[in-house]
């Protein structure tokens, strides 16, 4: 196929996406899309839960492979929407939608490089493709569902809007619920144990710490108290129970038990991990995607954002089309020119390796 028609083919596939709703955990109609996508294309493809993925033609299994992964599912469309969410309207070089920037213009761009390498012969690696779903909700149905299917992977791309740049590392993820402790009493007699009070005084704590490992790709790790609640919904009882939620944003300098023993030491309030899947992970800036990347004059930067980049047990390379300062806004777009070139720089990066 043409460099021409690569990137038509890509961009009319993103307007095909962007008016098919495609939720976390509701993305079986535009799986459909992407199967048949592929399958029109000759390429032999296949499918686990609404994950889609796809081997090079000449794939051998004493080769090593790479991985180009994005995801099609997509957050719902906040309330400041003007457009329609799911109406792809082109205008003035840019191209609107709901998940148009995030991560579908990305998706499309590796589905077009994909494309272009397979039918090569003697390529260095095997190329695998996989379109992943559940990755705005880190959902146990996504990119980790279809990795067993995969066979094993060297190293990966995984296409998030990253304005082309190489997001090298990741700051990891943990939603923490936090417990305060008090007991039940009349507010007028001041009877009891004020849980609210108690859990007031974790979050000043909280507010106040400051991590002392600051890496110089990640910054500092952070917590954020981002819902507070209690039980109780009487105005004269003091509550017994109040629970915050906190954001832990890690980097790569602490492990995520490390982060959990800090808070049990200095707080009152039971603490309780939702999940430690979402480590911070990092690739070698000497590693050969980095250093093909830093060839073609990219910059490198660790990524405040998480992705299914987390989940993968290889090293991998956050890059791709788009600004991630335009993701989950009302009126997402992503510049037409950005996926053409997006094509052109994937390309350009696995010549040098393949």
């Amino acid at each position: 196929m043409s460099e021409i028609n690569l990137h038509t083919e890509a961009i009319e596939l993103l307007k095909q996406l962007i008016a098919m709703p495609s939720f976390s955990k509701e993305e079986d109609r535009t799986a459909a899309i992407l199967f048949e996508f592929l399958k029109k294309q000759g390429i032999s493809c296949a499918q686990t839960g609404n994950n889609i993925y796809a081997k090079n033609l000449h794939y051998d299994s004493t080769k090593p492979s790479i991985l180009l992964n994005s995801h099609h599912d997509t957050v719902k469309p906040n309330k400041g929407y003007r457009l329609n969410p799911f109406d792809p309207i082109e205008k003035e070089g840019k191209l609107f939608g709901l998940g148009s920037n995030d991560a579908g213009g990305c998706l499309v761009s590796l589905l077009a490089v994909f494309i272009h390498f397979y039918k090569k012969e003697n390529l260095a690696y095997n190329l695998v493709l996989a379109a992943s779903a559940e990755e705005e909700i880190s959902g146990f149905n996504g990119i980790e569902k279809v990795l067993p299917e995969l066979g094993p992977i060297a190293f990966g791309i995984v296409g998030e809007p990253t304005r082309m740049e190489m997001a090298v590392a990741e700051r990891g993820l943990m939603v923490i619920d936090c417990i305060a402790p008090g007991k039940a009493g009349h507010a007028a007699r001041k009877e009891g144990e004020n849980a609210l009070y108690n859990a007031i005084d974790d979050i000043n704590w909280i507010r106040n710490y400051s991590f002392e490992r600051v890496s110089e790709l990640l910054g500092a790790t952070s917590l954020t108290v981002t819902v507070i609640e209690t039980a109780n919904k009487q105005h004269n009882v003091v509550p017994a129970q109040c629970q915050f939620v906190l954001d832990a944003r890690v980097n790569e300098l602490y492990g995520f038990e490390e982060v959990i023993a800090i808070l049990k030491q200095h707080l009152k309030s039971n603490i309780i991990p939702r999940s430690m899947r979402m480590r911070s992970t990092a690739i070698a800036l000497d590693h050969p995607l980095v250093k093909a990347g830093t060839h073609l004059g990219k910059g490198h930067y660790g990524s405040p954002t998480t992705s299914d980049k987390a989940l993968m047990p290889f090293p991998t390379l956050k890059m791709g089309p788009g600004d991630s300062a335009r993701s989950h806004t009302a009126d997402e777009y992503i510049f037409v020119n950005e996926i053409k070139e997006g094509i052109n720089t994937y390309i350009e990066l696995l010549e040098q390796i393949l």
